[in-house]
């Protein structure tokens, strides 16, 4: 959403599949065009999955492109059919990016589809969908995900895509970012027509529409982090607390825009906080936290300590009273009780873990502290 804005593309769609209740809420709080700085002029609009009844019964959005396809009748309105081209995102990624850029470049190269790619080593190339293109851009070959000779063979001479010889070296292939400008009638003919029954981008219509269609490959030299599964959403999570972060989040041209959260300043009482994120809010009482995110509304009691862990936070406060009540009757208050040691997690939202606790690989628990895991 922030790059939308930051890009001047302000008539967005967002397709939400089930369990979306809170992102909807997040949506409609944040991105009012009404009234946010730099949002006037436009509108978002949630188009949440609709049962629609098919050969097997009703059933949910089947892949992307199956959810863009049952929502083209809005690009069918008389509002709308002026729009030459659609841009299609992906809302579990983290990167920072001017998307009229990318659409300016398919414009002038006249393709019918522009694919966004990053260039990505060996080591991770086979959980990508991948690409090779020729010299002058058009996309060749498409295959999802390949594994051992069929990852040998959509090896690129990135050079010929301006890479410096040395990172050339090392960046040997180039992976979709599951970003895609289409000519808003190719992606008409391709979902009603051509292939009415596929339900993914990456997977299917991609690679099939690559054999007639001119695809072309856009490079994009920025840092991108697929988020989409939880060691990588933990491992760029962590990233941020670097010194030197690959992505900046205070970047007072291009920002990041969230919804405000009206919460005080966090507490902090003689705490020990070492390379770490901390968020709104928050109660942090004689503990020690390093290399870590610390979410809304966390509270840690005395002798808490936190590595290389992220922390969700709460969507409430517990009063005084409510925490003196559960703690004399046995139960366990939102937050993490004294003494407790957290290391290499990801801690939900209002999760309850009280004193004593050792949650963390028992090859590198110290010796001095309280038996693993004890709630």
């Amino acid at each position: 959403m922030s790059n939308c804005i930051n890009s001047k593309i302000n008539k967005i769609y967002v397709l939400t599949q089930f369990n979306s209740q809170s992102l909807n809420r997040h949506i409609a709080r944040t991105y009012n065009f009404g009234e946010g700085v730099g949002f006037s002029g436009g509108s978002v609009e949630v188009l949440a999955a609709t049962q629609t009844a098919g050969e097997s019964g009703k059933k949910w959005f089947q892949g992307t492109a199956d959810a863009v396809r049952q929502f083209l009748w809005l690009f069918e309105d008389a509002r709308l059919k002026c729009i030459e081209n659609i841009l299609i995102l992906s809302g579990d990624h983290l990167y920072r990016m001017d998307y009229m850029d990318f659409v300016q470049k398919h414009v002038d190269s006249g393709a019918d589809i522009s694919v966004a790619c990053v260039p990505m080593d060996e080591s991770r190339a086979s959980d990508f969908g991948l690409m090779k293109a020729d010299r002058n851009g058009r996309i060749t070959d498409f295959l999802e995900k390949p594994k051992g000779e069929s990852l040998k063979s959509m090896q690129v001479d990135m050079d010929l895509f301006g890479l410096s010889p040395e990172l050339a070296d090392t960046y040997k292939y180039m992976a979709s970012m599951g970003i895609y400008v289409f000519k808003a009638d190719v992606l008409r003919k391709l979902l009603r027509g051509h292939y009415p029954t596929a339900n993914d981008f990456g997977s299917e219509v991609i690679p099939m529409a690559a054999k007639d269609y001119d695809v072309q490959a856009y490079l994009f030299d920025g840092y991108w982090e697929d988020i989409g599964t939880i060691k990588s959403f933990f491992e760029a999570n962590l990233a941020l607390t670097d010194q030197t972060p690959n992505f900046y989040f205070y970047d007072p041209v291009k920002p990041i825009f969230t919804s405000p959260r009206f919460l005080p300043p966090t507490r902090v009482e003689n705490c020990k906080v070492l390379n770490s994120i901390v968020s709104h809010g928050c109660f942090l009482t004689e503990c020690s936290v390093e290399h870590s995110v610390i979410g809304i509304r966390s509270r840690l009691e005395q002798g808490v300590q936190l590595k290389d862990t992220m922390m969700m936070g709460a969507d409430y406060y517990q009063t005084e009273a409510e925490r003196c009540s559960e703690l004399s009757d046995g139960k366990v208050p939102v937050g993490v009780g004294e003494n407790t040691i957290i290391r290499n997690c990801i801690i939900d939202k209002n999760a309850r873990i009280g004193k004593n606790v050792v949650i963390m690989n028992s090859d590198v628990c110290p010796s001095s502290s309280p038996p693993p895991f004890r709630t």
